[in-house]
């Protein structure tokens, strides 16, 4: 089923997982995602990996989630590392599998570069890599939104206007970047809907895992962190499992805030660990994403 007709009939719960550096490391994420698939998600996702350097095991994970464990998908596709006839191989692949949604990105430069640079023959912007697809395919494709602004956007109206682009080249739905205060959310949402943005917005949550990786993918990312957390994080700096918990209580507060808001769904970026997504839904209780008795 495509996403957009999840989202014309509930608020989805989803989740996004992403490959292992090598193929030994499947298994896991498979594991990973059966766990966590008796909270009913409406659908989960598979990220590239870092510089696109994982497409093959990408593939293979979001196949077997469809066909072995019965979970509907949304593949990552980007413009990292193949052109335009590579990619083609890679939709024809998943179109014969079946899978039915993909979210288009650009993705980011390859470890050690600074700079995105496009290979010969391949694409420079996830909107042409959007407008490929919605021209020559059938998929279901959403695309990517940042509330606090992309780190490459000289400011927010030029990143919004961008936006607007993929959603005029027939992005359904817009998933957003990691954010911490629910007020960004609002904000963008505020915004997009003033620039004539319609499509379902759908709030990308992170929990905490650790003090050190949320910091540094809040660095990476362009997110702030806000002073209420910034003081949880210094004070549970040295204790894993002590932020691990602060941030299930976290994220439990602020998707319970997004969710009474009227959200159209959530989507928990899960980095392959089913604990602290499971303690938060445990929290939530939200209809349809329990465990079962």
């Amino acid at each position: 089923m495509k996403i957009k007709e999840i989202l014309a009939k509930t608020r989805p719960v989803s989740f996004e997982f992403f490959p292992p550096r090598s193929a030994d490391g499947i298994p896991d994420v498979l594991e990973a995602i059966s766990e966590l698939a008796i909270y009913s998600p409406d659908f989960v996702s598979v990220t590239y990996g870092a510089g696109g350097s994982t497409q093959a095991f990408t593939e293979e994970i979001t196949l077997q989630a469809k066909n072995d464990l019965g979970v509907e998908v949304m593949a990552h596709l980007t413009c990292v590392g193949q052109n335009q006839e590579e990619l083609d191989r890679v939709l024809a692949r998943l179109e014969a599998a079946g899978v039915e949604n993909i979210i288009a990105l650009r993705g980011d430069p390859p470890r050690g570069s600074t700079e995105f640079v496009a290979v010969e023959g391949g694409f420079r912007h996830a909107s042409d890599l959007l407008k490929h697809v919605k021209s020559n395919y059938e998929f279901g494709v959403a695309a990517a939104c940042y509330p606090e602004g992309h780190t490459e956007s000289v400011d927010l109206t030029a990143d919004l206007e961008y936006v607007k682009k993929k959603v005029d080249l027939g992005a359904d739905f817009l998933v957003t970047q990691l954010f911490y205060d629910n007020q960004y959310y609002f904000d963008f949402v505020d915004r997009a809907r003033a620039a004539g943005i319609q499509v379902p917005i759908v709030p990308g949550v992170l929990p905490v895992l650790n003090s050190a990786q949320v910091r540094r993918f809040t660095s990476l990312s362009g997110s702030n962190i806000p002073p209420q957390l910034d003081v949880l994080l210094d004070k549970y700096a040295d204790n894993e499992n002590s932020a691990r918990d602060m941030g299930v209580e976290y994220a439990t507060e602020q998707v319970r805030g997004l969710w009474d808001a009227g959200v159209p769904g959530v989507h928990f970026y899960v980095l392959n660990r089913s604990y602290s997504v499971s303690r938060i839904l445990d929290n939530l209780q939200i209809p349809g994403h329990t465990r079962p008795n």
